[in-house]
């Protein structure tokens, strides 16, 4: 991993854990997350409940008998 920091590569490391399932909704709150702290207009402090039922449903329709494109997809990053 040094290798790469030394050639300027970013570099992202993750820590993955278990932890027992007791006590984890006092654990993890809105509030304890340091993002939401700078951004407090955008989290309400109560959800209601679910969304209401909107007058326009999102669907994408599809052709029948129609077979999905096989092809491979372009590079984002010049090789």
């Amino acid at each position: 991993m040094q290798k790469y920091m030394l050639k300027g590569c970013q570099v992202f490391l993750a820590h993955v854990t278990t932890e027992e399932a007791e006590g984890k909704s006092e654990k993890k709150r809105l509030k304890n997350v340091p993002i939401v702290w700078d951004f407090p207009e955008v989290f309400p402090e109560d959800f209601l409940g679910l969304p209401p039922t909107r007058q326009v449903v999102f669907q994408i329709d599809l052709i029948p008998g129609v077979a999905s494109v096989a092809r491979a997809p372009y590079r984002l990053a010049p090789s």
